[in-house]
């Protein structure tokens, strides 16, 4: 294997223990801290005893922060959002600290690869997409801007789900993170709160009759139970919290039936209070699972904002000056529920009226929209709503009267467009909005790229934006370079280090000056070197666990995401059997050596989805075994695709596919990750490929397909997709084969339903966008045969993406949203 080359990252501000300073540590810490002896430690216990070792010197400025943010009385950024998809912490906290090789010299000299225990140290089940790895990145980088912060989410004991592939299928297994514990949290007993469900809503009035305040009386209490996660800005320079929230019965036996014999039903309480912090995502294709849904949202929204409260009121008194003192996020429409509870506690729980309640909550939320996807925008039925939480259905009502009364009041709005701002669906089933009650309840609502933000304000939210027209406002993503490139691709960072020296490691725009070296042969050719390192090491990987064997040297063309149709994964599928028919009826041709990789998980109840995933799975078995191909396409499915998997695929990629239906993905981060990696994009002009393309340029970028103008033109006009499959003959061909049972011998009809919505419908343009990116992927062959020339462009992507990072999202954020210095 070539070998790139390594450097240590500096030291961080404050001075770092020596290595024999921290392996007296380590082997204190595994005798008193987990109770072993050398001689009979496990990789485990030696992982354990590592990270309690860092974990008290992040303590001591984890205090620190915390009463930084007190005495100086510091306004704090609240961030909620069901999903942080934070990965392994081990090697972001020793690099964040600056003692990533003082922790391995260390341990290797007590006999200890870090490598290896790092290795063992699970990926928190904490998310599931871009919307948790969002979160994860903006934790670490409010840390790193100097933002005093708190993340609120739930501390799921299963996660999503651990995906296995058997026999090409999905397969959903627990995901059992916390088998061995969890050694960076710390549990706060004394930070528990109790959560409602359920009951009905007394009123309370005055001696002459007048009405004072409302009560609610719930009939079912469960705990919620807070687990504090430090999170460790670069250099340490400041430590935030992230408050994990886990359900557990407030009477966790009932002992009069266990002692009657009812073993089983004596528990029954306590498994429903505690399913409500066990799965992220429970399918909610059945009404329990709609129920169990909402009732995760209300109880991680409601222990936030009492825990956010009580803070509050502890330090200042007076709850009206919340605003002021705090500003509360929502990561999407999940937690949108706590607009209604923070009204709840403002008036029924400390007497504030109405009207001041409603100035200070908008004033208090911001609302960040990740999609344009109406099922994604979550309702919920208005009996379901009613009945699980009926005080917050009359707040709401209240709420609604007050926006429907100020709308109608505006004069410029016709009965339909009010209809569509309602926070009440009226047609049909009636349900509650929960992406319009987010967008009421808040003084900013921002979009996460500069398209999605646009088309926020011409779909989704349109009336809302008439009515409201100063709330909509862009914040495009970002990634925390330190994750993306520093622990991911040290070979890369190593070698730019040699280049420009070390200034992009605290300003990551520094990496501009790299843009000269695109031009430099040498180092052209040592940036090849430390790719191909990356991309053996990928091979390895892919051998030793699904025992396929990779050439090195062929491009490796990469989508690793959710599966979801308008991600298009099917489009990259039927092209990847288009060229298989082209490379067996054409053997003469001069073919380049090609690797299809997938990876991602699907939801659970979404069939088309999971069938996606099989297809791929039966083109890679047929493809991969078939000799006439000469090994010049391998289609490769990596199973459980996860943080830790991103960080050995990204760096390894030459080619990212960026490929959803223009105008459906909101932003997007994969596509800044690879390309911080030095991979070449090939995409449509959606999301944040949008803003990439106009920072790395035209000729760094492979564009093709429809516009989201487009997109919807061909929708509203009666677009045939039958007559565009029959005018392609690569593609007809190639959705010949799949649909006769070429890659589905065992089952030819598999694929039937599957394809015939691209006959009849097509709504994710895959068959419009078929011929436009098959002829891409043609130039991407030809630009990749010209090894200089891919190279340099590559170089130039690294060179160009430092405005992505998430420390520059941040600081917008806080000078324009939150209002807190950095």
């Amino acid at each position: 294997m070539t070998r790139a080359t390594t450097h240590r990252l500096p030291q961080p501000i404050r001075a770092s223990s020596d290595p024999e300073t921290l392996a007296a540590e380590i082997l204190r810490a595994l005798k008193y801290r987990v109770g072993k002896d050398t001689t009979v430690a496990t990789p485990y216990d030696w992982l354990t005893a590592s990270i309690k070792v860092v974990r008290d010197r992040i303590i001591d400025e984890w205090i620190s922060s915390t009463k930084e943010a007190y005495d100086q009385k510091e306004k704090r950024v609240y961030y909620l959002s069901l999903e942080f998809l934070i990965g392994r912490l081990m090697r972001d906290a020793f690099s964040n600290l600056g003692l990533l090789e003082d922790m391995r010299i260390a341990l290797r000299s007590l006999g200890v690869e870090l490598d290896v225990v790092a290795g063992l140290e699970p990926d928190a089940a904490l998310g599931n997409g871009g919307l948790g790895r969002l979160a994860a990145c903006f934790m670490e980088s409010m840390a790193t801007v100097g933002i005093p912060a708190h993340g609120y989410g739930i501390r799921y004991a299963n996660g999503m789900f651990r995906q296995e592939i058997s026999d090409g299928w999905q397969v959903e297994l627990p995901e059992n993170w916390l088998d061995h514990g969890n050694p960076w949290e710390f549990e706060r007993r004394e930070r528990s709160f109790e959560v409602g469900f359920g009951g009905h809503v007394e009123s309370v009035t005055s001696k002459d009759g007048r009405l004072e305040r409302h009560v609610w009386k719930p009939v079912e209490r469960v705990l919620a139970v807070a687990y504090d996660t430090p999170v460790v800005g670069w250099r340490g320079s400041r430590v935030n919290t992230l408050r994990l929230w886990s359900s557990m019965a407030i009477d966790p036996i009932l002992l009069d039936a266990f002692n009657a014999g009812d073993h089983i039903g004596a528990l029954r309480e306590s498994n429903k209070a505690e399913a409500l912090s066990r799965v992220l995502y429970p399918a909610d294709a059945t009404p329990a699972g709609q129920e169990l849904r909402l009732r995760q949202e209300y109880f991680f929204s409601t222990a936030s904002l009492q825990d956010i409260v009580q803070r509050h009121l502890s330090q200042f008194g007076d709850l009206l000056s919340l605003p002021d003192q705090a500003a509360i996020h929502l990561n999407d429409t999940h937690p949108a529920i706590a607009v209604a509870e923070l009204m709840r506690l403002f008036m029924d729980i400390h007497g504030v009226d109405f009207d001041k309640a409603w100035d200070a909550t908008k004033r208090t939320f911001a609302y960040t929209n990740h999609t344009l996807l109406p099922e994604a925008l979550e309702s919920w039925p208005v009996p379901l709503f009613e009945r699980l939480l009926p005080r917050h259905m009359q707040i709401i009502y209240a709420i609604n009267a007050e926006v429907l009364l100020q709308a109608r009041s505006a004069g410029n709005f016709n009965d339909a467009q009010i209809s569509r701002i309602s926070l009440i669906q009226e047609g049909g089933e009636r349900r509650v909005r929960m992406g319009n009650l987010a967008f009421a309840g808040s003084h900013s609502v921002n979009g996460v790229s500069a398209l999605h933000t646009n088309l926020m304000k011409e779909t989704v939210f349109a009336d809302l934006h008439k009515l409201y027209p100063d709330r909509i406002n862009n914040k495009t993503n970002g990634i925390t370079p330190r994750r993306w490139l520093f622990q991911s691709n040290p070979g890369l960072t190593g070698l730019a280090r040699e280049a420009i020296g070390d200034k992009f490691l605290d300003d990551v725009t520094e990496l501009k000056k790299l843009e000269k070296f695109a031009e430099d042969a040498a180092f052209r050719e040592k940036f090849a070197t430390v790719k191909r390192f990356n991309k053996e090491r990928l091979a390895n990987y892919v051998a030793a666990r699904l025992g396929v064997k990779l050439d090195p040297s062929a491009l490796f063309d990469i989508q690793i995401k959710r599966i979801h149709e308008y991600k298009r994964q099917l489009l990259n599928i039927i092209e990847a059997v288009a060229l298989y028919d082209q490379i067996r009826s054409h053997p003469e041709r001069d073919w380049m050596p090609r690797v299809k990789f997938f990876g991602g998980k699907a939801a659970p109840s979404y069939h088309n989805a999971k069938l996606i995933i099989k297809l791929a799975n039966d083109v890679a078995k047929v493809i991969n075994r078939d000799p006439a191909v000469r090994g010049l396409l391998k289609v490769v499915f990596m199973p459980n695709y996860n943080v830790s998997l991103a960080e050995i695929m990204m760096p390894a990629a030459d080619l990212s596919e960026q490929i959803s239906t223009a105008g459906m993905e909101a932003s997007g981060t994969g596509n800044m990750k690879f390309a911080l990696n030095g991979a070449l994009t090939i995409g449509t002009l959606d999301g944040a490929n949008v803003e990439i393309k106009e920072h790395v340029g035209d000729d760094n970028i492979f564009i093709f397909g429809l516009t989201a103008e487009q997109v919807d033109e061909r929708r509203a006009n009666g677009y045939e997709p039958r007559s565009v499959i029959e005018g392609s003959p690569e593609l007809s061909q190639a959705l010949a084969a799949i649909s006769s049972g070429v890659f589905s011998p065992d089952d030819p009809q598999r694929y039937r339903e599957l394809l015939d919505g691209l006959y009849q419908h097509d709504w994710f343009m895959v068959a419009a966008d078929f011929d436009a990116y098959a002829e891409t992927q043609r130039e991407v062959e030809q630009v990749w045969r010209n090894s200089p020339d891919w190279y340099a462009r590559a170089i130039r992507n690294v060179a160009r993406m430092g405005w992505f990072s998430s420390d520059r999202t941040i600081r917008q954020y806080a000078n324009e949203i939150w209002n807190v210095a950095v």
